[in-house]
C-alpha cells in the first residue's frame, strides 16, 4: 500500500530539506520521492541530511513541472499555510493519512505535494490536487520547515496504516537479556538457590540450624508460585552473595541500574 504514495517536493530551494524529507520518508516506511525542478540535486548537502536514507536520494524522479510529477495519480493532496480566496476541501494530517490510505487501499496512486521553503504551493498548482492539508502549528510561528512538515503528514501515514493493518503503533522495551528474562529457572537451579538462602540466613543469624521450624518450608513455597525467570535467579542470587560478603565483613559492590 505505502509503495502507492510518492511525496512530491516543489521547486525546493535547500538540498538539505530533500535529504531530511528522505529520511522522515524512509522511517515511516514511504520509499517513492518526486522533485520538480529542485533548485540543487542532486547534492552532498541531500546525502548528509538524508543519513541513511541514500537510497531514496538514489532513486527520486526529477521532473520539470508538477503535471509531470502527478502522471498517473488519482488523488493529489497539497499543504497550504495559507488562506485561500477560493474555498477547497481542507484535510488535518490525520483526515490527510485516512483518505491516503482509503484512496490506496482501493489501488489507487497517490500524491502529497509539498510547496518552496519561502512560499509553498502557488495558487494554480493547489488547484490541481483535490485536497487542501493544512498542519495546525501555533498561529502565532505556523511556518514549518519543509523536512518537518514532510515529516508530520508522513507519521500520520504510517499510523493509519498500521491500524489498518492490525499491527501495534508501539513497541514494548526489550531488556539485553529478554532471554534470560523469558526463561523460567530449572529444578536444580531452584534447589541451589535454596541451599545458598539457607546459608545465607544462618551467616546473618535469621534462621537458627539448631531449630529451623518451619522456616525454608515455607520460603520454597512462596519462591515456588513466583515462576521466578534466570534472569531474576541471577539477582537472587546476586543479592545473597553481597549479604553473605556483608555478614563476614568483606567489601561489597553496589549495583548500578
Amino acid at each position: 500500500m505505502l509503495q502507492n504514495i510518492r511525496v512530491v517536493l516543489v521547486n525546493t530551494s535547500h538540498p538539505g530539506n530533500i535529504g531530511g524529507a528522505a529520511r522522515a520518508m524512509k522511517n515511516m516506511g514511504l520509499s517513492r520521492l518526486v522533485l520538480v525542478d529542485p533548485e540543487d540535486f542532486p547534492s552532498g548537502e541531500a546525502v548528509a541530511r538524508a543519513s541513511g536514507a541514500t537510497d531514496i536520494l538514489d532513486n527520486a524522479q526529477v521532473v520539470g513541472t508538477l503535471e509531470e510529477a502527478l502522471v498517473g495519480c488519482s488523488v493529489a493532496l497539497g499543504t497550504s499555510a495559507r488562506d485561500r480566496r477560493i474555498p477547497w476541501p481542507l484535510l488535518d494530517p490525520r483526515e490527510c493519512a485516512a483518505t491516503c490510505l482509503d484512496q490506496v487501499g482501493a489501488g489507487a496512486e497517490v500524491a502529497l505535494v509539498f510547496g518552496r521553503e519561502y512560499a509553498g504551493l502557488t495558487n494554480e498548482e493547489l488547484q490541481r490536487c483535490q485536497f487542501h492539508v493544512h498542519i495546525p502549528s501555533d498561529p502565532e510561528f505556523g511556518s514549518l520547515n519543509l523536512a518537518a512538515a514532510v515529516q508530520v503528514l508522513v507519521y500520520e501515514v504510517r499510523m493509519a496504516w498500521l491500524a489498518a493493518q492490525g499491527q501495534p503503533t508501539k513497541m514494548e522495551k526489550l531488556e539485553t537479556t529478554a532471554i534470560l528474562n523469558s526463561q523460567p529457572v530449572t529444578v536444580e537451579e531452584l534447589e541451589l538457590f535454596y541451599g545458598h538462602l539457607e546459608k545465607t540466613l544462618v551467616d546473618i543469624g535469621f534462621l537458627d540450624p539448631e531449630k529451623p521450624r518451619h522456616l525454608m518450608s515455607r520460603l520454597r513455597r512462596l519462591y515456588g508460585r513466583c515462576g521466578i525467570s534466570k534472569l531474576e535467579m541471577n539477582i537472587l542470587r546476586g543479592i545473597l552473595t553481597e549479604t553473605q560478603k556483608v555478614a563476614r565483613g568483606e567489601p561489597h559492590k553496589r549495583r548500578e541500574d
